[in-house]
């Protein structure tokens, strides 16, 4: 959290020392940085292997194939009478 008061420029309440220069943009990238690392290694945790199975091979599952076509009942438009008879 340390690095949330930081961006944000709170003060600890109750300190008497001198504020501390405002942090670098290089200290905010690596707080950031192991900030984003703990969301990770907790999600890691948190999701099981069959969890993290699924989503790794999403993008391959099977899906059926397409049945019929994009002319639904009722469809006055198409059909054998578009043949232009009389």
């Amino acid at each position: 959290m340390g690095f949330l008061r930081r961006l944000l420029g709170a003060s600890d309440e109750g300190n008497d020392s001198p504020a501390a220069p405002p942090a670098t943009a290089a200290e905010l990238e690596e707080d950031e940085r192991a900030h984003e690392l703990e969301l990770a290694r907790f999600e890691q945790d948190r999701t099981s292997d069959l969890v993290r199975r699924q989503q790794r091979y999403s993008d391959r599952s099977w899906t059926p194939p397409v049945q019929g076509g994009t002319i639904r009942a009722g469809d006055e438009a198409a059909g054998p009478e578009e043949g232009g008879g009389t």
